[in-house]
C-alpha cells in the first residue's frame, strides 16, 4: 500500500502504523505528510546517531528496489503477491480508485504511484483501505501475508533514511524506534496532525535523494 510509493495485522510492528492510519484521513501517503515544515527555518535536531550505509549495502544483493522478491520461500512470496492483488482489486472495484496500481513483482505496493494518486485533489481520503474503509480487511490480510522481515535491518534502513531526510532539509523527520524487537517507523512527529508538508519542494527533493536508503517494503512506511 504513499503506501497510502503507490501504500498496515502481521506480527511486524512496523506495519501497525499503516494499519492504524487506514481509519484516519491523512493528507498524503508517505507516513510523513501534512502542512508546514521542511527546513524553512534552517534548524535541525541534533544527530546522535551514526550514519548507516545505504539500504542496498546493508541488505546485500537482495535489496535492490523494485526488482527483488521479499524474504521467505516461493510459496510465501506468491501468497503475498496474490493477497496484495486482492487488495488492489478491491480498491479498484469498491474502494473508489479505479486507477489503483498493481503491486510490484515482489508483492509490495508501488508507493510512487500510490502517492501520486493520493496527492491529487480530493483523492487522499480512502487511499489506504478504500472509501469508508471498504477494503480494510483486504489490506490487513495483505499485511498479514507479508513474509517475515529482518527487523534489525529494517530499523537500520529507516534510521539511515530519517537522517538523510533531516540532512536534506526536513528537520522534523523523526527517527524510527525498536519496540519488542520490532522496528517502528519514524517520520512525521504527529501523523494525526501533520507537521511536515509532503507536497513542498523541499520534502519531495529529500524523498528523491533518500529513497535508496529504504529496503523493499519500507517505502510508504515512513
Amino acid at each position: 500500500m504513499n503506501l497510502p510509493r503507490t501504500t498496515v495485522p502481521r506480527s511486524a510492528a512496523a506495519r501497525m502504523r499503516v494499519a492504524a492510519l487506514v481509519t484516519v484521513p491523512v493528507l498524503a501517503l508517505c507516513v510523513a505528510c501534512g502542512g508546514g515544515d521542511d527546513g524553512v527555518d534552517g534548524t535541525k535536531k541534533p544527530d546522535a546517531i551514526a550514519d548507516v550505509p545505504d539500504a542496498s549495502a546493508a541488505s546485500g544483493a537482495g535489496a535492490a528496489k523494485g526488482g527483488n522478491e521479499p524474504s521467505g520461500g516461493p510459496a510465501g512470496r506468491s501468497a503475498f503477491y496474490d493477497t496484495q492483488m486482492k487488495y488492489v482489486q478491491c480498491m479498484r472495484a469498491k474502494g473508489g480508485y479505479k486507477d489503483f496500481p498493481d503491486p510490484m513483482l515482489n508483492g509490495y505496493l508501488d508507493w510512487d504511484k500510490v502517492n501520486e494518486i493520493g496527492s491529487q485533489p480530493g483523492r487522499n481520503e480512502g487511499i489506504k483501505g478504500g472509501r469508508n474503509g471498504v477494503c480494510v480487511a483486504e489490506l490487513q490480510a495483505a499485511l498479514t501475508a507479508e513474509p517475515k522481515r529482518d527487523q534489525q535491518k529494517d530499523y537500520e534502513s529507516m534510521l539511515a533514511h530519517a537522517k538523510c531526510m533531516r540532512d536534506n532539509g526536513v528537520s522534523r523527520f523523526t527517527n524510527p524506534t525498536m519496540s519488542g524487537g520490532n522496528a517502528q517507523p519514524g517520520g512525521d512527529p504527529n501523523p494525526a496532525s501533520p507537521a511536515i508538508d509532503s507536497n513542498s519542494p523541499t520534502y519531495k527533493k529529500a524523498r528523491q535523494a533518500c529513497k535508496s536508503k529504504l529496503l523493499d517494503g519500507l517505502d510508504g512506511m515512513q
